[in-house]
């Protein structure tokens, strides 16, 4: 078998995916079976509480040892949404030249964060680039043979001296979830490289994440960044319940960063699950708050590409404050007043870092020709209540003339009160249009690359063709069209642009799986 990164590829497609796990969450369908067959489903708690077994009995089979990970020290994020961007500022806090990083100076630095838009390499970055396709297929198959090798071992010692079977031993159904694959894959990385220290984001949750197998040694801050509804069959139907579960990245003696919430009942107990679960962790949450990232005001961009938004100054203090108790626990400095620095003097000694951060598929924009495209992979309402805001201000910058296009899908969640959430929350902006002349355009699509083949079979568009039902009661106005792939949904964002002959602004967000199918489309070039 040939150890290439195409192979490589290969193989992780044929793995179990991530969607096939979280189904097993979702609530069975109403059906004629009888009580006791319906009983034998392993319920989500029985499933959760599997899940760290299960994974460290994984990491062992592939040679990732507690011992060998007490070595790193990272930095662990959890949240609903924001998790991307703190790990983006505290990948470019970590790695900027500076002497007051002097602790991880000389040392590579590791990140692994989830989705990928376009590349799989993009989950695991040494110094804040992708790993190359050489060592991403060296470490692939590091694991891979790991783990046929310690299910060669098992059938041999159960079988009694039977034949095995080779193929299902060298197969995907000796190796775990994508997911979890991904996660050795990237710790085998960062022990084989020699990293140091490491941005290590969850993937769902917290408690019972694949990369919640971190021992405490190997953790010197913890992040929960801004809380909200999300995968209820996993991590529970409330925000108080799913901070408990993303609660679960606080380690004992370690400080866990969170932005401190106020006013609504819900965000008071949020806090309270919060603050018991770091006391029954033993762990120190430092509570950020708003008042004091406010009167700081946060750091922009000044460079194409940097990260925008007006939110984004809340998880710049967090990175702020966790980037500084990482290095000062690396440098093994006391802890004095390192908690009560005040922001802007954090800021000003890692500006680099704050200013030279980049996340690709979150409130990015991006310029082809007469087209501007105002790129975000919110899914949620709360995310998407920030995405209004920074698109309302964009609009405003626009020509008078120009044509304003929405490119949107959501396959799994309740997509009629996500467009509501979207244009309501574009209308409060002072001086936006009404819902009705928002858009021009709407384009519902799925996240397909291409047109299906002629083989291939009608696909589903019911919940494109509800979000068009959807939209014309939210915006009479607006021109809907329904496709079944990105290429032509750019094909005709592209047509418009030609046969209108204006400018033309497309807001494309609802998934960042919709995210990454367009970046791909619009750089057909881009190595995978």
């Amino acid at each position: 078998m040939a150890r290439t990164y195409e192979s490589a590829l290969r193989h992780l497609d044929s793995i179990q995916s991530n969607r096939a796990i979280t189904s097993l969450f979702s609530p069975p369908p109403i059906s004629s079976s009888s009580p006791s067959s319906l009983s034998a489903e392993p319920t989500a708690q029985d499933l959760n509480a599997q899940a760290i077994p299960e994974m460290l009995a994984w990491a062992q089979r592939a040679g990732i040892t507690q011992d060998a990970l007490a070595h790193l020290k990272c930095i662990h994020v959890a949240g609903t949404k924001g998790k991307g961007s703190v790990c983006a500022y505290l990948t470019a806090i970590l790695t900027q030249p500076s002497s007051s990083t002097a602790p991880v100076a000389g040392t590579p630095l590791g990140t692994y964060t989830s989705p990928h838009l376009v590349s799989a390499r993009e989950r695991i970055q040494i110094d804040g680039r992708p790993v190359s396709r050489e060592l991403f297929a060296r470490y692939f198959f590091e694991v891979w043979d790991a783990l046929t090798e310690a299910a060669r071992a098992e059938a041999l010692r159960l079988g009694g001296g039977k034949p095995v079977d080779e193929a299902e031993l060298r197969g995907p159904a000796t190796k775990p979830f994508y997911f979890r694959f991904l996660t050795l894959v990237a710790l085998r990385a960062f022990l084989g490289e020699k990293v140091r220290s490491a941005v290590v984001e969850c993937g769902i949750g917290g408690e019972y994440d694949s990369t919640n197998i971190l021992p405490a040694a190997a953790v010197t801050a913890a992040v929960v960044t801004q809380l909200g509804i999300d995968h209820v069959g996993m991590l529970g139907d409330t925000v108080p319940r799913i901070a408990w579960n993303k609660a679960g990245v606080m380690k004992p003696g370690r400080k866990c960063f969170t932005r401190r919430l106020e006013g609504a009942d819900g965000e008071e107990e949020t806090m309270r699950v919060l603050r018991r679960r770091a006391e029954e962790k033993g762990a120190i949450l430092v509570e950020i708050e708003d008042s004091e990232v406010e009167e700081w005001g946060g750091v922009q961009g000044n460079e194409a590409g940097s990260l925008e938004g007006e939110f984004q100054k809340y998880n710049q203090a967090l990175a702020l404050r966790a980037a500084s108790e990482h290095l000062r626990i690396l440098g093994g400095k006391p802890d004095t007043q390192a908690g009560e620095e005040k922001l802007s003097a954090l800021a000003e000694r890692y500006s680099d870092g704050l200013r030279s951060a980049r996340l690709r598929g979150r409130c990015e924009t991006r310029e082809d020709g007469n087209i501007t495209w105002f790129i975000d992979g919110a899914h949620t309402a709360e995310s998407l209540e920030e995405v209004a805001k920074w698109f309302a201000g964009k609009r405003k910058a626009l020509p008078d003339d120009a044509k304003v296009v929405l490119l949107f899908n959501q396959q799994e969640r309740d997509v009629t009160r996500l467009l509501r959430t979207l244009l309501e929350g574009i209308r409060r902006v002072p001086g936006a249009p009404k819902e009705s002349e928002i858009f021009d355009y709407a384009i519902f699509t799925r996240n397909d690359l291409h047109c299906r083949t002629a083989d291939e079979p009608e696909r589903d568009l019911n919940v494109q063709n509800a979000a068009a039902e959807a939209m014309r009661k939210l915006c009479p106005g607006t021109e809907i069209t329904v496709v079944d792939n990105v290429a032509e949904a750019v094909k005709t964002v592209k047509a418009t642009a030609h046969n209108d002959g204006v400018n033309v602004a497309v807001l494309s967000t609802g998934s960042l799986h919709l995210v990454g199918a367009l970046l791909r489309t619009l750089e057909p070039d881009a190595e995978l």
